[in-house]
């Protein structure tokens, strides 16, 4: 009967209602936040910069150096951006598998058993040296490759001078060379020597391509430059500028030298909330191993981020922000929780938002931005705004 229904549904409610999934606080804890129009503003003022006939091909591996690489991608296309950078297959699937067009170039090594992921999706793999090229050859599948030119740095690469190997690539089935690239591992210091082994890597380079063209191969898109490529050296005769750190915003380190610096603006911030603040008399042992004594009455806000999210343990001199000032970091962090000395900082209370501030955190634990936004944490909640 229809009254004994009706009843029989609004006695269940309650018990509905306590099966309703309940939804984490995105900011209850500790949070990463994202700028879009930031990052948009970022990706504007490099293509700026960018020569005739040269595009931005924007870096998105490890995350987007931590920032959620699929909505970067996606802000990034909104920017009329079309190529892109990953470090291994998965990342360019994941790409691929949220909609993202274009060519999606993988930077490092693929495993033959990846080697169908590459055909699948579309994604145009690095080849390093003639046996890895004559093994994606055998896979017996056409995939788009880039050549990957060892001019210096000695970490992936064919031997700038070896041009029987890099004509042979040219000669494999299956193999469409669409371009070359080297990696240039001293553009981020102007000092001469770093200019002047910079220029030799660009020289080996170019002439490498020269005589590849010379045999009758068309080798496709070159690329040389990184950030810091474009910031020192904007003339490179490049068709794409392999951007990452400073598309985000960064200098990966306050002493590197850029000729150039456009306004750009960190996209991304770290915030926590403040879990406790306690009072602690001059002398007062903080920490594990009591690391840290108190050199004053001290206030001691804990925050609930650690190493467990990518704080480096050791990081002391670094500073969050606390009302517009800034707190140290102090004793040593621990896997969920890290101390800010708050004496100086006016009124803080459990519950209030504090930033902490990437490029000090790198400084103080001797490293570079790149390393600390790669490192955040799946646990920490990406919010774009």
């Amino acid at each position: 009967p229809a009254d004994w229904s009706a009843a029989a549904a609004w006695a269940l409610l309650p018990l509905l209602r306590r099966l309703r999934p309940v939804r984490a606080y995105p900011k209850a804890r500790a949070w990463v936040e994202v700028d879009a129009s930031a990052l948009r503003r970022n990706a504007e003022a490099l293509m700026g910069l960018l020569p005739d006939g040269c595009e931005l091909m924007p870096v998105l591996k490890c995350g987007a150096y931590g920032h959620g690489a699929v909505k970067s991608a996606r802000v990034l296309e909104g920017c009329g951006v079309r190529a892109f950078a990953v470090a291994c297959a998965a990342e360019g699937v994941e790409l691929r598998r949220a909609g993202a067009r274009g060519t999606i170039l993988v930077l490092g090594w693929t495993a033959p058993e990846n080697f169908p992921c590459l055909a699948r999706y579309g994604l145009t793999q690095t080849v390093t040296e003639l046996p890895y090229a004559e093994a994606l050859s055998a896979f017996g599948r056409d995939v788009d490759v880039h050549i990957k030119v060892d001019t210096g740095m000695h970490r992936l690469g064919l031997d700038a001078e070896d041009a029987a190997a890099a004509e042979r690539i040219f000669e494999l089935p299956h193999l469409r060379v669409t371009g070359m690239y080297t990696h240039l591992c001293v553009s981020d210091s102007l000092a001469p020597e770093a200019r002047s082994f910079t220029g030799a890597q660009s020289k080996r380079f170019f002439a490498l391509a020269e005589e590849l063209r010379r045999r009758g191969h068309d080798v496709g898109r070159l690329h040389t430059q990184a950030s810091y490529g474009l910031l020192n050296y904007p003339d490179a005769r490049c068709a794409y500028v392999r951007a990452g750190i400073a598309l985000y915003g960064f200098k990966s380190a306050e002493a590197d030298d850029a000729a150039v610096w456009p306004p750009l603006k960190p996209a991304l911030s770290l915030k926590a909330r403040v879990a406790q603040v306690r009072e602690l008399p001059e002398g007062a042992g903080l920490g594990y191993g009591l690391a840290y004594t108190t050199p004053r009455p001290s206030r001691i806000a804990v925050l609930p981020i650690g190493y467990g999210d990518g704080c480096p343990r050791d990081c002391a001199g670094a500073w969050a922000l606390v009302n517009g000032k800034r707190a140290p970091v102090v004793g040593r962090v621990c896997m969920d929780q890290l101390f800010i000395d708050v004496t100086d900082c006016g009124p803080v209370q459990s519950g209030d938002c504090i930033q902490l501030d990437i490029a000090a955190l790198a400084e103080a634990s001797g490293t570079i931005t790149n390393e600390i936004l790669s490192r955040l944490g799946p646990r920490l909640p990406r919010l774009w705004t």
